[in-house]
């Protein structure tokens, strides 16, 4: 893991733009496409915006979200709602999309339909996350109802989640696929989400999720 500090948040915004679209860049000098992973939420907004309008063939990119809330992309709770109006456009318009939804009423209903359609697009070549102050990330949750089949090494790729607070059904990425991202980066901002990663170098992956993805990471951080 290495801890990377930025003096504010927009120069982080703007250093980790150019960095994963160099790390895309670099994956297809070597395969014909790349997956690019991404996290929902307020906090990747200003890093999309930048990265949509970068220099990449993004017709050979594929992006997918870490995990998405079982919502319709109407809902404003919808992450994917966010992607296409704020990575999708500019340059990034031509990128493909796996989606982690379809109108099914519970996520198991549609858990195998995704599955396929994201298993050929796997190992992720670039992966992007974020970290709650609880020490989750993507949507493995302390205390989720699937967080120890998530985390084990034999995990299928996307599992159906539900955790305490969390309002909605969640369908997520695994520990072992995000883990294996060829190049991986977690972004984080504030002095709590600080010590809760200092702290969750000394917990293990049960009590805090993100300690399953920090080997070999590059974390992002700004006050």
């Amino acid at each position: 893991m290495q801890l990377i500090e930025y003096p504010d948040r927009e120069k982080l915004s703007i250093e980790l733009a150019s960095k994963i679209a160099g790390d895309l860049n670099a994956a297809l000098l070597h395969q014909t496409r790349a997956t690019l992973v991404v996290p929902g939420g307020t906090t990747p907004g200003p890093i999309f915006d930048l990265l949509c309008a970068t220099s990449i063939n993004w017709s050979a990119v594929d992006i997918m979200l870490s995990d998405e809330r079982w919502v319709p992309e109407t809902s404003e709770r919808s992450n994917t709602r966010l992607l296409k109006e704020r990575l999708f456009v500019s340059r990034a318009a031509k990128a493909g999309h796996l989606p982690l939804y379809a109108p099914y009423e519970h996520p198991e209903d549609g858990l195998e339909e995704l599955s396929t359609q994201i298993q050929s697009r796997l190992p992720i070549s670039v992966l992007l996350l974020g970290m709650g102050a609880d020490m989750h990330t993507a949507s493995l949750f302390p205390g989720a109802d699937q967080l120890e089949r998530a985390l084990a090494p034999d995990a299928p790729p996307l599992l159906a989640m539900r955790a305490p607070g969390a309002p909605e059904p969640r369908m997520t990425l695994s520990a072992p696929v995000l883990d294996a991202a060829m190049a991986k980066h977690i972004v984080i901002f504030g002095a709590e989400k600080r010590a809760a990663l200092e702290q969750a170098q000394n917990l293990s992956a049960s009590e805090a999720p993100v300690r399953a993805v920090l080997n070999g990471a590059h974390i992002h951080w700004a006050a």
